[in-house]
């Protein structure tokens, strides 16, 4: 269970790092269109798991790579913004959401157009 201030440090995380992502999209994923889709903090507010909706996205792995080149200075960049606000600049975690895709999936299923039965 989330406490409050873990909810509003998460909601500026989000924020701040939407903000950024938009600045470094182009030496990230050139052409893509990335957004901050959930942050989730530790208890301690020293560790943030990051989570991201991007489209189009035809190699996570990769993407998640280059992203990790570039996570320190988000991080620096994020410390610059939260500084009066926070002690400690939390530790970011980035991963892919495929809530969207699940929810498609499901929903595709549901349709009845599921793709893998052999009749």
């Amino acid at each position: 269970m989330e406490s409050t201030r873990q909810k509003k440090v998460a909601r500026q995380i989000q924020k701040d790092v939407a903000e950024i992502l938009l600045q470094k999209t182009s030496s990230i994923l050139p052409g893509a269109l990335i957004s901050v889709s959930k942050v989730r903090m530790s208890p301690d507010l020293s560790y943030a798991k990051v989570f991201l909706s991007v489209f189009p996205l035809h190699d996570a792995a990769a993407f998640l790579k280059s992203l990790g080149k570039e996570s320190s200075e988000i991080r620096n960049d994020l410390g610059r913004r939260v500084r009066h606000q926070l002690r400690i600049v939390p530790e970011l975690t980035f991963y892919i959401d495929d809530s969207l895709d699940y929810a498609e999936n499901i929903d595709r299923l549901l349709r009845g157009e599921d793709t893998n039965t052999t009749e």
